[in-house]
């Protein structure tokens, strides 16, 4: 068994099987029409529970061959220009060519003595990111499994910022469609079930700031300590940007902490063409990005950044066998002095690769393919009888609803919306998201792909719309 050990003697058997595997990816992606075969749960769960894992097959081939058949076949390939519904995007050569690096060499990301090279590496990656936000000299960071995990240690910073003995009374203040990280960071912090405030949005569903102002009012009045307020450069239903300028001006004036949740809107930070949607960013306390998100990376890949490198103590503990005291006075760089985790990949390699290979420039521009893409898909739908569409996008994102020419129950239209949704992806032709506006279900493209035309999706738009009538079709010949 020391054979699969990778070392020094064992370089030629890694070469093989790597190559072995690489191949097999790049014929399947070669070969893939469509980004899903339809697959169900019912026919994919017995192949793999028939597999015994007691039984090695011990062969590469074989299990490659295995592998082909209960996960490289049935897939969903975000590669694929009709792939349009989660904020999951194609990822660059470079990047997945770090990730084949770091998983070989396998460095911890939590002390320079299991990482050296690495460590510096990240910090650097960090330095540039918020150099890119504007946070200036202090600004320090670290890079993170997601855009969940950012905002949990970004809202710990301003929970301890916060300085309240009375944690009963701290409130954080974010939009209606922020995501759920929001909530779910209060209720692992000890925060009440209260403690987050929605505030209602505009018409580009965007935080209102005369609202936010007046519940920032409100709080104080109530003597509550307003602990932080969550603007969301991206938010993931409708890829809004909230005011920042305006709420960074709120924040000032009440004393809360700043946090911005970029993790889709980051992409701006390398775009040529719309960096200026995101002005007022580098007034932050905190960001939060996904690089793996619009920055074409393979998951995970984010980071949390902060204005102040002082704050990220509230994270830090030291362990004798791990980070002494000591080791801050000898200014030996132990990421996990800043990290909620211990054990981390090196993540941030991916980035590195891509950022020596391809630019700054050469992101932005796929990330502005993308936005410009939205742009006309908007066109294409607000000119389109058959749909209803939500709002104009300001990144990616086109949320909208099959509305039928007869005037027809809401609620049966609801359903076909999604009946349309379900059978697009059984069919495999095409994949959709979905979301609720107003208590009604809508429809979501999420446009990541550069690959992505404005002719497919109008070919997804009549898809929707075929599966849509059928259902309307079938459910008046069930009612007659």
């Amino acid at each position: 068994m020391r054979s699969h050990l990778l070392n020094d003697t064992t370089t030629e058997h890694y070469r093989r099987s790597v190559t072995e595997g690489v191949e097999r990816v790049a014929a399947k992606l070669a070969a893939t029409d469509r980004p899903f075969t339809g697959v169900t749960v019912d026919d994919l769960a017995p192949r793999i529970d028939a597999i015994d894992l007691d039984q090695p097959l011990r062969d590469t081939t074989a299990v490659l061959d295995e592998l082909e058949d209960v996960y490289l076949r049935d897939a969903v390939y975000f590669h694929h220009p009709r792939y349009l519904a989660h904020l999951n995007c194609p990822v660059v050569i470079p990047a997945v060519l770090g990730e084949a690096v770091l998983s070989a060499v396998n460095s911890s990301l939590d002390t320079w003595d299991q990482s050296a090279g690495g460590t510096l590496i990240e910090r650097k990656l960090i330095d540039w990111t918020a150099a890119r936000i504007g946070l200036g000299p202090a600004a320090d960071g670290v890079f993170t499994s997601g855009g969940t995990q950012s905002n949990l240690q970004a809202l710990l910073l301003a929970r301890e910022e916060a300085k309240s003995p009375d944690l009963a009374k701290l409130r954080v203040f974010a939009s209606e469609v922020s995501h759920f990280s929001v909530q779910k960071s209060a209720k692992l912090l000890g925060l009440g079930s209260d403690a987050v405030v929605a505030v209602p949005l505009d018409h580009d569903k965007r935080m209102r700031t005369v609202a936010l102002a007046r519940e920032l009012e409100r709080c104080a009045e109530a003597g509550l300590v307003p602990m932080a307020v969550v603007a969301t450069a991206g938010t993931t239903d409708f890829g809004s940007i909230d005011p920042l300028p305006e709420i960074a001006g709120l924040c000032e004036q009440y004393g809360a902490w700043m946090h911005v949740d970029a993790a889709y809107g980051c992409g701006l930070l390398a775009s040529l063409k719309y960096r200026h949607r995101i002005d007022g960013i580098e007034r932050a306390d905190s960001v939060t990005v996904d690089y793996h998100k619009s920055f074409f990376q393979p998951v995970s890949s984010s980071a949390v950044l902060v204005r102040d490198a002082a704050t990220l103590r509230h994270a830090t503990y030291h362990a004798e066998y791990l980070n002494p005291r000591r080791m801050v006075t000898e200014r030996i760089p132990n990421q996990v002095d800043k990290s909620l985790q211990t054990t981390r990949r090196f993540d941030a390699l991916k980035l590195w690769m891509t950022l020596r290979v391809m630019g700054a420039d050469g992101i932005g521009a796929l990330f502005d393919e993308v936005c410009d893409l939205a742009a006309e898909g908007w066109k294409l739908l607000a000119a389109d009888p058959r749909f209803d569409v939500v709002v104009e996008p300001s990144l990616s994102t086109l949320v909208f609803r099959y509305v039928p020419a007869a005037v027809t129950d809401p609620a049966e239209t609801d359903r076909a919306n999604l009946y349309a949704r379900k059978a697009l992806f059984a069919s495999g032709d095409a994949v959709v998201a979905g979301t609720k506006v107003s208590g009604r279900h809508y429809l979501k493209f999420t446009l990541l792909n550069p690959e992505t035309t404005t002719a497919d999706i109008t070919a997804v738009l009549d898809l929707i719309a075929g599966h849509a009538e059928q259902y309307l079709g079938e459910s008046l010949d069930r009612a007659c």
